[in-house]
């Protein structure tokens, strides 16, 4: 678990284990949400490469 500072207003402090727990959960949350977004854009380009269709083409045919 990565040590990490807190502020809020003007105080800076150490983030308590609860908080570093709660932080990394939500890095790592961000991060499975981004793989997914490129493996839905990487599923997708295959598609359309198999279709043999270009970007333009494919949003003119499907929206």
């Amino acid at each position: 678990m990565a040590t990490y500072k807190i502020q809020i207003d003007d105080e800076v402090r150490d983030a308590t284990p609860a908080e570093a727990a709660a932080i990394d959960a939500q890095r790592a949350e961000v991060e499975a949400q981004a793989e997914a977004v490129e493996t839905k854009a990487a599923a997708r380009q295959a598609v359309l490469n198999k279709l043999g269709l270009t970007a333009e083409e494919a949003a003119a045919l499907f929206g």
